[in-house]
């Protein structure tokens, strides 16, 4: 197979090709178009919206049964809340009150008044939409915010009983 010998020519002008120009319309709405990234972010911290909407999701069971257990683990307990694990710690250093024991791993286990009082730390900044610092202080001064809690924990098992009847009539 013979080989082809390819030669240059420097004294020429350099050949160049023109482009076709495009209409100006379609490079501004290739521009504009608007991108489709429907991921949702996994750092930072919660929408107001999506803190609204995860509230009626916890699953914490009444204390009948939540007493039938002597200790819980942190993955039963941020299951319960549907909360990552990192925000109970936080919660953990952050309130006096919440006092889990820890096993020699260091593997931390709340009684069922832990469990509560995580309740209440929860209603206190995710439903009521308090401060770290507004719940601490609140938690502080009112002695008697257990026995209000409980108050609107049966008004809202009120409310339930009512929606339901409401509904099958």
């Amino acid at each position: 197979m013979p080989l082809d010998q390819i030669a240059f020519d420097f004294d020429s002008p350099p050949v160049v090709r023109e482009q076709e120009p495009q209409p100006v319309a379609v490079k501004k709405a290739a521009a504009s178009k608007p991108k489709t990234d429907n991921r949702k972010p996994t750092r930072g911290r919660m929408a107001l919206k999506d803190m609204d909407a995860g509230i009626d999701l916890i699953e914490v069971p009444e204390d009948e049964e939540l007493f039938q257990k002597m200790y819980y683990s942190m993955r039963e307990v941020s299951g319960m809340f549907k909360v990552n694990q990192s925000l109970i710690r936080f919660w953990e250093n952050e309130f006096d009150i919440l006092k889990p024991r820890k096993n020699g791993k260091g593997d931390r286990l709340f009684r069922p008044e832990d469990v509560k009082n995580l309740k209440m730390i929860y209603h206190l900044l995710r439903e009521r939409k308090y401060t770290i610092e507004g719940a601490r202080e609140f938690l502080k001064n009112n002695k008697k915010a257990d026995e209000k809690f409980a108050m609107i924990e049966s008004l809202k098992k009120l409310k339930g009983f009512l929606l339901e009847l409401k509904a099958g009539l």
